[in-house]
């Protein structure tokens, strides 16, 4: 087997691994804040949010230092870092003390997390270009796939174990995907022999001045907000429609549908890109996507709202791998890490904000009108791409062919 194929194989069952064990804590996580003295569900209901929300703003901040460093020492040393890390920092939350204990390990798993894009970089550098979008479909399934089944997994769990027990075994199995890669990956990878001094901030105007790569980014945001970040909303909807009868059960079928469909689509979505160009199927996918949003705001029953998602999904599965297909084509020789880097702190942004907007924006327009809102912004995507990506993407094509 060819490496880059061996690689991707082992990385997808690794991200899977870790995409489980990051989204285990999720159904427990206010319970196990009762259980750290947090009472009134006014408090649990702020303490959730404060962590969850803190592990997204800790990540977007440091995501392009770890891609400086990934285009200096190596991509896999950055999932080994990153797998190891949250390895102990996962055992550490199962001994918190308090709610502000919590919220502090949460702070530097933010810090030191990036196994998922630390492999996306590492997969798109080591993977021959004329496969690239298969191989980033691939790894978005096993990244879906865990993140699918890391809350029915957690929640299982911790009705056997406790909660306590469950980071520990969430810290275990980290830490064998981290062994895994250390002894079955392998990266071909050269140190850059002259080491330019530049900050941040002159690596991203570097970055930025390649049209049409702020577009991309733009997208990445629009994408996780719209689609990824205001996720926790749906439950109100489903609760709406079901009556209040079994509403947790059907609002983790909402959210799974979606990620099924997701995960069954990357892949076809993959090969289209390697065959069509990813612009297109960007393009195509968002279009798809604010399509079926609409009519979730008009839905009268339980199935119509799963129907929708599940469509949503399987245009969701093109949308960052293309995107991210496109960042590793565009991105400058020795800057691929970096480039992403950048592209992972909007995707965060739209995560940290589409979680906390997604509220406010209910509360003032109601649960419908989320769906709404969301489709207005995919629309906007649509006319980026159409106006700023494809157009910057036949002019550059145009320049190398003449």
């Amino acid at each position: 087997m060819e490496d880059w194929k061996k690689n991707l194989y082992i990385l997808t069952a690794s991200v899977f691994i870790v995409m489980s064990g990051m989204t285990m804590i999720i159904p427990f996580l206010p319970l196990y804040l009762q259980e750290l003295g947090v009472t009134g569900h006014r408090e649990v209901t702020i303490w959730a949010g404060l962590i969850t929300g803190i592990n997204f703003f800790s990540a977007f901040l440091v995501s392009p230092l770890w891609g400086r460093l990934a285009d200096k020492h190596g991509r896999r040393l950055m999932v080994l870092r990153s797998g190891f890390g949250m390895a102990i920092v996962m055992v550490l939350m199962g001994f918190a003390t308090g709610p502000w204990s919590l919220f502090f390990f949460r702070l530097l798993n933010g810090t030191i997390s990036g196994f998922n894009p630390a492999s996306i970089a590492l997969v798109s550098t080591n993977t021959p270009k004329q496969h690239v979008g298969y191989a980033l479909g691939i790894l978005q399934a096993g990244s879906v796939a865990g993140t699918i089944s890391g809350p029915l997994f957690g929640g299982l769990m911790a009705e056997v174990f406790g909660f306590r027990t469950i980071f520990n075994i969430t810290g275990l199995f980290v830490a064998i995907a981290a062994v895994t890669v250390l002894l079955f990956v392998k990266e071909d990878f050269t140190r850059p022999e002259t080491e330019e001094k530049t900050s941040t901030w002159q690596d991203f105007k570097k970055v930025a001045a390649i049209q049409p790569i702020p577009f991309i980014f733009v997208l990445v945001f629009i994408i996780q907000f719209s689609l990824i970040g205001l996720n926790p909303m749906v439950s109100l909807l489903v609760d709406e429609l079901s009556g209040g009868t079994n509403s947790a059960f059907f609002a983790g079928l909402a959210v799974s549908v979606m990620g099924f469909a997701n995960m069954t689509a990357s892949p076809k979505l993959g090969k289209l890109t390697d065959r069509k160009g990813a612009q297109y199927v960007l393009f195509g996918s968002l279009i798809g996507a604010a399509v079926f949003s609409i009519p979730q705001a008009f839905v009268t029953e339980l199935w119509q709202l799963i129907v929708m998602r599940f469509l949503v999904g399987l245009c969701l599965g093109g949308l960052l791998p293309a995107a991210n297909t496109l960042i590793r084509k565009l991105s400058p020789n020795g800057m691929e890490s970096r480039t992403y880097g950048f592209s992972n702190s909007f995707l965060f942004l739209g995560s940290m904000f589409g979680s906390m907007a997604g509220g406010l924006i209910a509360s003032a327009v109601g649960i419908r009108g989320l769906f709404l809102i969301a489709a207005l912004l995919q629309v906007i995507g649509v006319f980026i791409i159409y106006y700023r990506v494809i157009p910057k993407l036949r002019e550059k094509r145009g320049c190398s062919s003449g």
